[in-house]
């Protein structure tokens, strides 16, 4: 790999990190409010990127006003 591509990949892999971050900590600190938390935490880290936008998208449970 030349640098231009590293330059490239870093942020990239940056963002992922962070979002996988952001939905394991989202997860355990909701984890008794969430149906099968052992599922979404293996999707989150089995399904790459579309496991943690999968787990904001369909796994996040909205409060009742």
């Amino acid at each position: 790999m030349d640098k231009t591509q590293i330059a490239l990949i870093i942020p990239v892999f940056l963002l992922y990190l962070a979002l996988l971050l952001t939905a394991i900590i989202d997860l355990t600190k909701n984890w008794n409010t969430r149906k099968n938390p052992i599922i979404w935490l293996v999707v989150i880290i089995v399904i790459n990127v579309f496991g943690p936008i999968a787990y904001f998208i369909f796994g996040r449970k909205e409060d009742a006003n």
